[in-house]
């Protein structure tokens, strides 16, 4: 067992495996650590893929209970939260098998350990029995990803105060669930359990629910998860947690400060968003810059201050994704091999697994006003539109944004059914930098949902069709 690599990359996430894939399709020879003990990082384990089995689950469950009988079809429905968690553990060690599969085909050496770097080439890795080796390598590359941020003062357990983590594990639904935190994770976990009976308040430090997101877009989700139950406590923040016999008792002010009151809770789930993980793994030490919030300073190309180091995905700057991560291993790996490797940020969409779907690509009304360029907006409702209608899932529309004088697309923004499908159509716009009048002359199926975008883009010049 050789411990010299082309390719030594510190983490098995979504940026860490694909690095080592890629790395074996252009022949350079690599070896990948985890030190989770399962390959996949945080978005296979505990985050994107667990949750999304959740969203599923519990969707078809309250649509068995409200949109079935409205549609015709009568059944008796019964919660077995066991068995949707058994079904999510089970997707999640399907996957996690697949990556070391994948792993091995592209004849990258998994490795199960903490990993630190001693020097500029050298990795030293501490194994579950107390191993150590020593690793060498031309290129060593840091995708360790995230970890979810603390709320100051308040102490997790992973039982009743909670991160994502241990939200996708509670083994009976909370009757009240505090969700600290109007971002896209927490959204998602709260729908969870609000659709298996939990009573959700949502508690958001700003005055709006995902502050990314165009703002039209938001003040409608909220509207709509408003009307599905979930409660929103804005600018508000949390100051205080007790725990009591019978729960939670939790303190909260106005954000500005104020008076505090007391919201009663079985489980709070924190997630004020993520930080990088780069602790532990010896960067100071051989002279990695980090910049103010604890990511790896890189170039274009992904290099740190030290040559021969690079980073990918969370612990460099930009939105912390999945994805975004995936195109920057192909593009770091490509680097490395000395070809040509891009990312096209302003390509890279986002989307929340709520139902409504909510997806975004590009730039929003707000970037643009503020960045002063002039554009021209579309928007056509899922009311109007014939797919969406005869699956009863009208709530929402489609917006496109373009360019006033060339007519580029700049940004695409839906909530509505299978938005996070739909916007693929205005990544792809984006990437290859269509005009909106593409989209609008480009034959779209009938009746299918994507028509919604085909007729927002239509809107962008004024001749929307189907309203």
């Amino acid at each position: 067992m050789s411990d010299s690599f082309d390719v030594v990359i510190i983490g098995g996430g979504p940026g860490g495996y694909n690095a080592a894939i890629r790395a074996g399709q252009l022949g350079l020879s690599s070896a990948c650590i985890d030190k989770r003990g399962t390959f996949g990082g945080t978005c296979l384990n505990v985050g994107c893929i667990p949750s999304k089995a959740l969203l599923h689950t519990s969707h078809l469950y309250d649509e068995a209970l409200h949109a079935l009988p409205r549609l015709g079809i009568k059944t008796k429905v019964e919660l077995d939260l066991a068995a949707m968690m058994s079904h999510k553990t089970k997707v999640v060690g399907e996957l996690t098998k697949g990556v070391e599969f994948l792993l091995k085909k592209n004849k990258s050496e998994a490795i199960i350990g903490q990993a630190r770097l001693t020097a500029p080439g050298r990795v030293q890795v501490r194994t579950a029995d107390g191993t150590v080796r020593e690793l060498s390598a031309k290129h060593i590359v840091i995708a360790t990803g995230s970890e979810s941020a603390a709320l100051p003062g308040i102490a997790v357990d992973e039982e009743r105060i909670v991160t994502s983590t241990g939200a996708l594990s509670l083994n009976q639904v909370p009757k009240r669930l505090v969700v600290v935190g109007g971002g896209y994770i927490g959204l998602e976990l709260g729908s969870v359990w609000r659709r298996l009976g939990s009573e959700v308040t949502v508690v958001e430090f700003l005055d709006r629910i995902t502050p990314g997101l165009d703002g039209e877009i938001g003040k409608q989700f909220q509207r709509i998860l408003s009307r599905q139950g979930i409660k929103f406590q804005l600018s508000t923040k949390v100051v205080g947690v007790e725990h009591k016999k019978d729960g939670l008792e939790i303190q909260v002010q106005p954000a500005a400060g104020g008076e505090t009151k007391a919201l009663t809770a079985d489980v709070m789930l924190v997630s004020i968003g993520r930080r990088p993980y780069t602790d532990d793994l010896g960067l100071g030490e051989v002279g990695v810059a980090l910049d103010s919030r604890g990511r790896v300073v890189t170039d274009a190309h992904f290099k740190s201050s030290v040559p021969g180091i690079y980073a990918i995905g969370d612990v460099r700057e930009g939105a912390m994704l999945a994805h975004k991560a995936e195109d920057e291993a192909v593009a770091c790996m490509d680097h490395i091999a000395g070809r040509y490797g891009h990312v096209n940020y302003e390509a890279i969409p986002a989307v929340v697994y709520t139902a409504p779907e909510v997806a975004s690509v590009g730039r929003t009304e707000e970037d643009l006003k503020a960045a002063g360029v002039s554009y021209k907006v579309g928007k056509f409702p899922f009311t109007a539109n014939a797919r969406a209608k005869t699956i009863a899932a009208t709530d929402g529309f489609a917006k496109v944004i373009a360019d006033a004088k060339t007519d580029r697309v700049l940004g695409v923004h839906i909530i509505g059914p299978e938005a996070g499908n739909l916007i693929q159509e205005a990544a792809l716009a984006i990437e290859i930098g269509c005009a909106s009048e593409d989209i609008a002359r480009t034959s779209h199926a009938h009746p299918t949902l994507t028509e919604a975008v085909r007729q927002a883009a239509m809107g962008v010049e004024g001749w929307t069709m189907q309203m």
